[in-house]
């Protein structure tokens, strides 16, 4: 199996088995982003926790509507960024939209980018990076709008 096939079977198996989907409470922010040029969908909710490190990413949840490779970059996002820090998990946001605007030129980190660096073919396809970066982009957004992240205690 050559790696475009392998990466279009994770790209499948996260589109068909989607983690993380649906929408959950308790959360600090939800978005709504849609990507006008095709009309993919996402609502997508970020709750924070308090630790001795800062902030961490303690759920992402949505609800998305629109094809396989939007649905599928947000399975992938929320599994990769729940449980890191803020400051990590922008770091890693950073990582994946530098893969995506690298137009198939950029080499991905698969140990820090994990089923992420799948979406590598998709940065070829211009019209297409919009579909992957679509949750990415609600994450950011949610996450800079939670001022004041709960302790571990208020979220249990």
């Amino acid at each position: 199996m050559d790696l475009n096939a392998l990466y279009q079977e994770i790209i499948l198996d996260h589109y068909k088995n989607p983690l993380h989907a649906g929408l959950r409470e308790p959360y600090g922010a939800e978005v709504r982003h849609v990507n006008p040029t095709c009309g993919d969908e996402v609502t997508l909710r970020v709750q924070l926790a308090e630790s001795a490190d800062g902030p961490v990413v303690h759920d992402v949840s949505y609800d998305a509507v629109g094809c396989s490779i939007s649905q599928a970059s947000a399975s992938v996002m929320a599994d990769l960024l729940i449980g890191k820090p803020v400051a990590e998990a922008m770091s890693v946001h950073e990582d994946f939209l530098a893969l995506m605007q690298g137009k198939g030129q950029v080499v991905p980190d698969e140990e820090r980018l994990e089923d992420g660096v799948a979406f590598a073919g998709v940065a070829k396809f211009p019209a297409r990076v919009k579909c992957a970066l679509l949750a990415w982009m609600a994450w950011k957004d949610a996450t800079a709008q939670v001022t004041t992240p709960l302790t571990e205690e208020e979220v249990r």
